[in-house]
């Protein structure tokens, strides 16, 4: 758990922009002040040489440098801690068909033999669920179970001691004494696209780790048995081409099990282009079938046109392989999950939707790394069909030199096209400012009154006079939203639904705590909140470090109301701890308000700054209305 703790706190900086205080990263991690201290130091010990963490009297920041030189030079298992202790047993157990003498074992790792013992107990419980199980006999200790099952533990214990990140390959070539990794990617790569196949680089590399443990383990005289029946299913030459390149690369030929497992996983990670897919035998009908009724209800239940046929059969491509991944719990870690389900909840909440149908269909479970691919391939469609009017309505003031205004305007349009649509220029020097109806106005000329909405620029665009913009644009954009829902949200909260300090101990108490208040006011009934349990255990609710937002799926309260809780202290929520509690209740008449509310309530609180003074200052309801609407604001 130690350090568990300290990898936390690393990560937490890094994503912080300033200083931040031992208080609160001990409400992040749920312990004192003190023993952030005590973390801290171990940490900086743990990266010597390197400077990873700076404190001050501010509090603590990451050295940035001295971070990526930690993290590059550091590899699995390299630390001395309990933790990798566990992990090299159980390497020497995997490596070692006869057993392990309990004494010699001691002796080698320098603890003694009660230490030892109690690793053992620990190994039990890893064991349990990898399919494995530990033999004992007088004193000495053994693995048993199939040589599938070890390789699928080796590859969980490497993803485990990697952070939640990229699988870096000089990490698994350092790990399993493999240099050829990068050169056989690149032969992969342009084998599958030979074949007609896109490839999902995020999830090549977790292949790449299986590809590199089988490796190790024929290497060492440890096969998986070979079939008794040959493979029948069509490969387009995969299996065949793969063990090519593998001994080409590695120098170690592997059997037709190892073969045909291999390629499995790596065609799971792959999909036929789409003009390939009429190719009978590859895409299932009865798969398009379900993927397009999942993904029309949900376009009607969250308003959003996911109707496109291209989409659709782009998406039930995806979700083939997905199911077959989740059959043999093999999935595909996803590195954006956490920014995506951030950035975008709305999009996220879609995929869970989506996510939740393909269980049912399918008798499987999908992770959170799973739901964040569906998230990307709704994502990437919806931000396709965006229309023009999330651009906003500029005004140039260029007075007339010539034909100088007309360079600056097709200049602006082709640097700032995506985001600005320039729909007058003023060509005069005797402006009327404030008859300038416009979302932004972009000058040559001084502004008689400076206003946050104008830019001066350059009559020459630069690519300075381009960022300027944008920064003032993401601004104006953030005001418009918040500007729109301000009102709207307000009034879905009521005093009587307002909670200082709750005392839940966990997601589901939380739940029904707040659920009762709206239960009691007759805004829902006992299976909303029923349902949005359920929801929270699909996948946390957890947007960001600070906000829950539980929800049911179903849209069936009799109106729109937001109970919510702030505590000062933070509580765990999924592998998060938060401050900030809002169970939202939608009214099916109000389907459009989920929408505009959802995404602009996290965003709201996306913001450590503002979380902090919202939890700090929030004493009641009417201080927290206060902050809220200043943070809204600003």
């Amino acid at each position: 758990m130690t350090r568990d703790r300290q990898d936390r706190i690393l990560t937490y900086l890094s994503r912080a922009s300033t200083w931040v205080t031992a208080g609160e990263l001990a409400d992040v991690l749920g312990v004192t002040p003190r023993s952030i201290r005590s973390y801290v130091t171990a940490v900086k010990s743990r990266a010597s040489p390197h400077t990873v963490v700076e404190a001050g009297p501010n509090g603590y920041r990451i050295d940035a440098d001295g971070y990526a030189a930690f993290r590059s030079k550091a590899a699995p298992g390299s630390s001395e801690t309990p933790r990798d202790r566990l992990y090299g047993i159980v390497r020497r157990l995997v490596d070692s068909p006869d057993g392990l003498n309990v004494f010699d074992l001691a002796e080698s790792l320098y603890v003694s033999e009660s230490t030892v013992e109690s690793d053992l107990a620990r190994v039990r419980l890893l064991l349990s669920e990898a399919e494995l199980s530990l033999t004992r006999r007088g004193s000495t200790v053994a693995l048993e179970g199939t040589e599938l099952a070890r390789r699928r533990l080796l590859s969980r214990m490497f993803r485990e001691e990697t952070d939640r990140g990229m699988i870096e390959l000089e990490a698994i070539q350092r790990e399993f004494s493999s240099q050829s990794l990068g050169a056989f990617k690149t032969d992969v790569i342009d084998m599958l696209s030979d074949r007609g196949y896109l490839l999902n680089d995020y999830g090549i590399d977790n292949v790449l780790l299986h590809i590199a443990i089988a490796v190790d383990r024929v290497s060492k005289n440890q096969r998986v048995p070979e079939p008794e029946r040959a493979n029948t299913e069509p490969d387009d030459g995969i299996p065949a081409a793969l063990s090519a390149l593998i001994t080409k690369h590695f120098g170690v030929p592997l059997g037709a099990a190892d073969i045909d497992y291999l390629a499995y996983l790596i065609t799971t990670r792959a999909a036929r282009r789409t003009e390939d897919v009429a190719d009978p035998g590859y895409l299932n009908q009865a798969d398009l079938d379900v993927v397009r009724t999942i993904v029309l209800n949900a376009g009607e239940e969250y308003l959003v046109d996911l109707s496109d046929e291209d989409f659709i059969t782009r998406l039930a491509l995806h979700v083939q392989n997905l199911l077959r991944r989740a059959h043999e719990h093999s999935y595909s870690r996803n590195p954006l999950a956490r920014s995506i389900k951030t950035s975008y909840p709305m999009i996220y909440e879609l995929a869970v939707y989506i996510a939740s149908r393909l269980q049912t269909h399918g008798d499987v479970e999908i992770n959170d790394d799973e739901i964040a691919y569906i998230a990307m391939h709704v994502g990437a469609h919806l931000q396709q069909r965006s229309r023009s009017d999330d651009l906003l309505r500029g005004v140039l003031v260029c007075p007339n030199y010539y034909d100088m205004h007309l360079l600056l305007r097709d200049r602006i349009t082709l640097m700032l096209g995506d985001a600005i649509e320039v729909v007058r220029v003023v060509t005069r020097s005797d402006v009327s400012w404030a008859d300038l109806d416009a979302d932004i106005v972009l000058t040559t000329i001084e502004p008689p009154v400076p206003d946050e909405s104008i830019v001066v620029i350059q009559p020459f665009f630069t690519e300075g006079d381009a960022d300027r913009v944008r920064q003032v644009v993401s601004r104006v954009r953030r005001v418009h939203r918040r500007a729109l829902i301000k009102d709207e949200v307000l009034q879905y909260f009521d005093a009587s639904l307002f909670v200082r300090n709750a005392g839940a101990k966990d997601e589901a108490g939380m739940i029904r705590q707040l659920g009762e208040l709206m239960v009691a006011r007759g805004i829902i009934d006992e299976a909303y909140v029923d349902g949005a349990i359920e929801r929270e255990r699909m996948s946390s609710t957890a947007f960001t470090d600070s906000l829950a937002v539980p929800h049911a799926m179903a849209m069936t309260a009799r109106s729109t109301s937001i109970a919510i809780a702030v505590n000062e202290s933070s509580m765990p929520w999924g592998e998060n701890r938060v401050n900030v509690v809002a169970f939202i209740a939608f009214s099916a008449s109000e389907r459009a308000s989920f929408q505009r509310v959802f995404d602009q309530f996290v965003e709201v609180f996306s913001e450590r700054e503002d979380v902090q003074r919202i939890v700090k200052k929030s004493v009641d309801f009417g201080s927290f209305i206060d902050e809220l609407v200043r943070t809204m604001d600003s």
